[in-house]
């Protein structure tokens, strides 16, 4: 994917040219889609919401948004984050019994820390995310486009304009933080 396209249509989009924001959903759909499969698969069994509607729906959230976009790791950041917020909501909604009442389970297979299929509430992973942010907003943002978003080590430095091995110190203490607070 261009970079340089994707931040050309990013700012046309800003600038009200609704082509653009057209252009550039045909650009980043495929990638964005990759994302929302990557976070299913770490969902439980059964889970109602597929990859598509969640694409769909983070979409709708951003499309929605008024955004400054910077470039294109900040729209995958912000895609990232709205992801975490429907799957987040979904999964209150089932808590509070809208959805059958059982709680929604996930893992964090590619968090080296976790135990591979040890299941966790989503609500309680988005809760200590965000206890994480009170404290070390910087750690949090490095887990959500790392996790969330699916950027590598280089380009969530890139984004947060830090080394990218800060990135992997920021990475391991956060996985430290998050099984500690998860357990």
């Amino acid at each position: 994917m261009d970079t340089t396209q994707v931040t050309r249509l990013l700012h046309a989009w800003r600038d009200g040219d609704r082509d653009a924001e057209e252009h550039l959903l045909r650009l980043v759909y495929d990638e964005l889609h990759a994302i929302a499969e990557s976070r299913m698969r770490r969902e439980a069994d059964g889970h109602t919401l597929q990859s598509t509607a969640l694409v769909h729906e983070a979409y709708v959230r951003l499309a929605g948004a008024d955004v400054a976009w910077a470039d294109r790791s900040h729209f995958f950041a912000a895609a990232a984050r709205a992801m975490r917020r429907v799957l987040t909501d979904h999964a209150r909604a089932r808590r509070r019994g809208k959805r059958g009442g059982a709680l929604n389970q996930v893992t964090l297979a590619n968090l080296p820390a976790a135990e591979p299929g040890d299941p966790l509430d989503l609500v309680a992973l988005d809760e200590a995310i965000e206890e994480l942010a009170a404290q070390d907003r910087r750690k949090a943002s490095v887990v959500e486009l790392h996790y969330y978003a699916g950027l590598g080590y280089d380009e969530v430095a890139e984004a947060l304009d830090i080394s990218p091995a800060t990135v992997h110190r920021d990475l391991r203490m956060a996985r430290a933080w998050l099984n500690d607070r998860l357990r």
